[in-house]
């Protein structure tokens, strides 16, 4: 009996040899490498030359100050803008903040400045991955002034929340879906709106996992937020949860750069909010039934499936398997669009859009541009009003007009793009 031949490994000199040649075959490689380097200098002589601009920092300190000495009433937890109102995650990562810079802004300054640079490799490493956008227009994820000042002049925790988030998305990209949604409670337990990528996430979900994994997943993830905030829930339950995640809160109406145009009665209505809020459900609806999926039928015919029909039936029917025992792997492409996309309706819908809150979406912004069928030209110039919509300090009415046309317009651009085929073919990806 003839023994069957043992492939041969690759050594190290061979895979070493195969990265090199991908590094140069590939142009986006090395131009993201180049562009990590002009950015971390860039980034360093912000820090050394652009004055700081104290706003959250000294009320973050506080916060944490209380945590420290013992306090555990989160309504107790207060500073000098009011009292805490982030999930317990943020107090662990402002402590450790705190212990590496002794409270000091400028070592703080540092630190974010490496955060930022961390984050920016990570989003230039999901826009290699899933090739959308073109090599040059990566310049683009480092071309916004208002983000370095987020990071590196304003120390928000917005940074460190989106940059989990952002770290979230890459074992998603390899349909790693319990680690991912591990790293995304994460990031929700430093602030919430994370939770905007909620809906299209868990649809996401639905398609490239059974609904055992899912409700596995799911759990992984509310233990994530049990665990972290188990002295406070142990201790004073309802304060933590009240002030933590409170969805009920009224923004001041200056700050808002996007609804400056909206009379100040009307901005802090309920009616507004109840408006708003049903614009964000049936946009989510409207785009998961009409966008996401288009290929399985709709919204309707894939619920309907997954838990009342077969759910194990693979989307779309597998042609060239006649088991239906595995679920298709979903492209990369999908996952991601699905992602930016069902955050940016929520930022569309955002009833107050502070100027930290940039940071929610800029960095999705060139890849859904690239999703658009506009021209290139258009693409850039989409980009460059809402930077500059942005930066202009404090809003009035044309700008945030101005920013709210230009979001509206880039939806539209998503909605009338080509529905692309979201499963990789011949592929299966076994239940778990």
């Amino acid at each position: 009996m003839a023994i069957p031949a043992v492939p041969k490994r690759k050594s190290p000199k061979r895979r070493s040899e195969t990265f090199i040649h991908k590094f140069y075959k590939n142009p986006k490689i090395p131009f993201a490498f180049a562009l990590l380097l002009a950015d971390a200098v860039l980034t360093a002589l912000i820090i050394a030359y652009v004055p700081y601009t104290k706003i959250d920092w000294d009320a973050y300190m506080s916060q944490v100050d209380g945590f420290i000495e013992g306090e555990r009433d989160y309504s107790n937890l207060k500073g000098d803008t009011g009292p805490l109102v982030y999930p317990a995650g943020f107090l662990y990562v402002y402590s450790g903040i705190q212990y590496v810079t002794g409270g000091q802004v400028y070592p703080a300054q540092i630190l974010f400045g490496f955060l930022y640079i961390v984050n920016l490799g990570i989003m230039l490493f999901i826009y290699v991955k899933t090739d959308v956008v073109p090599w040059w227009a990566l310049t683009l994820l480092s071309l916004s002034k208002r983000l370095h000042s987020i990071f590196v002049l304003r120390l928000f925790n917005d940074c460190f929340a989106m940059t989990l988030l952002h770290l979230s998305l890459v074992p998603l990209l390899y349909q790693k879906w319990h680690l991912g949604l591990i790293i995304f409670s994460a990031a929700v337990s430093v602030k919430m709106n994370v939770l905007l990528f909620a809906p299209s996430l868990f649809l996401l979900m639905l398609k490239g996992m059974g609904i055992i994994g899912v409700i596995s997943a799911l759990t992984g993830a509310a233990l994530v937020q049990i665990l972290l905030g188990l002295p406070f829930l142990w201790s004073y339950p309802i304060a933590y949860l009240s002030n933590a995640f409170n969805l009920g809160r009224v923004f001041i109406h200056f700050w808002s750069v996007n609804f400056k145009f909206v009379p100040e009665p009307v901005f802090v209505s309920k009616k507004f909010a109840l408006i708003l809020l049903f614009a964000h459900l049936g946009l989510l609806t409207l785009f998961a039934h009409y966008r996401w999926c288009k290929h399985e039928g709709g919204l309707v015919s894939f619920l309907r499936s997954r838990f009342l029909q077969n759910q194990l039936k693979t989307f779309p029917p597998n042609k060239t398997h006649n088991s239906i025992s595995g679920l298709q792997l979903l492209k990369r492409e999908h996952i991601v669009t699905t992602l930016f996309t069902g955050n940016f309706i929520g930022i569309v819908c955002a009833r107050s859009l502070h100027y930290q809150f940039y940071s929610w979406y800029v960095c999705s912004l060139p890849y859904l541009l690239w999703r658009t069928s506009f021209p290139n030209i258009v693409r850039v110039l989409l980009f460059a009003g809402v930077e500059v919509c942005w930066n202009v300090f404090p809003s009035n009415v044309y700008s945030s007009m101005a920013l709210l046309c230009l979001h509206v317009l880039i939806l539209w651009g998503l909605w009338r793009a080509p529905s692309e085929y979201p499963y990789q073919n011949n592929r299966l990806q076994k239940i778990k």
